[in-house]
């Protein structure tokens, strides 16, 4: 059966990934030098590893289902699951080890709705979510850590530390919104008790901290363009490896 879709085209590898054709045959080679290509037991794949890798960003891009997917590759539904699963996890994005001494990052969580009620809590949107900590660096704008999810009725100031986000980022400086009260991040000023209005350096302050802290929204937005972020069906550690892999194909289309 002949596939639709294939990496062979450069005009298919934008659309679905997000990053130029270069930096997607960089990130294939990447893999390959892991070993994600090395001969293994049993029936070999039946797509080259670039294609197998855009069926995967294919699937998060677009969240169609595996019927309807696999015949654009000309695959079966059960060999498209397996390269899924494969190389989900494959694609994910590596927590950077150190940080400048300087470096200023920007932590934010955002709600994914999950099917997998194993994983997911009812959130304030009244879905069943999960909650994601993302932090970003505020020069680059890069997606520096994810954390694990959490069920989305977690509020932030908990998700931060219970994700292994703030054990990732160490004594790096962070900025949060108010949301994350009492964690020892850089947040806005906030009106005392019985205090009619704020003084005007903490108004300008804030003002400051509010022009930096929309990157990690502008972040956010940019990639639940990623369907598979609007409405998650993967179950277990599935949405996790989505939303790291996402992270990592954002970072490779925001760095060129």
């Amino acid at each position: 059966m002949a596939g639709v879709i294939t990496a062979s085209q450069p005009s298919w590898i934008g659309p679905f990934t997000g990053p130029s054709p270069r930096c997607f045959r960089k990130l294939v080679t990447g893999l390959r030098r892991e070993g994600a290509d090395a001969v293994r037991r049993g029936r070999p794949w039946s797509l080259l590893l670039e294609d197998r890798v855009l069926l995967v960003a294919a699937y998060w891009r677009t969240n169609l289902t595996l019927r309807q997917l696999a015949p654009l590759f000309g695959v079966s539904k059960s060999a498209a699951d397996r390269i899924i699963h494969d190389l989900g996890p494959r694609l994910a994005l590596r927590p950077r080890r150190r940080f400048r001494k300087d470096a200023v990052l920007i932590v934010d969580g955002t709600l994914v709705p999950t099917r997998d009620h194993t994983v997911a809590e009812q959130s304030k949107n009244y879905h069943y979510s999960t909650n994601h900590q993302v932090v970003i660096d505020a020069d680059t704008r890069l997606v520096v850590v994810v954390g694990r999810p959490l069920p989305g009725n977690r509020n932030d100031c908990k998700a931060w530390e219970l994700s292994g986000a703030k054990a990732a980022v160490g004594n790096t400086t962070v900025i949060a919104d108010g949301g994350y009260r009492g964690t020892g991040l850089v947040i806005p000023h906030r009106r005392e008790r019985g205090q009619a209005e704020l003084p005007a350096w903490k108004e300008e302050h804030n003002t400051s901290h509010r022009k930096v802290r929309a990157r990690v929204e502008h972040a956010f937005a940019r990639m639940k363009s990623w369907k598979i972020l609007r409405d998650c069906r993967l179950k277990g550690d599935g949405v996790h490896h989505a939303m790291l892999g996402i992270a990592h194909l954002h970072n490779l289309a925001l760095a060129g």
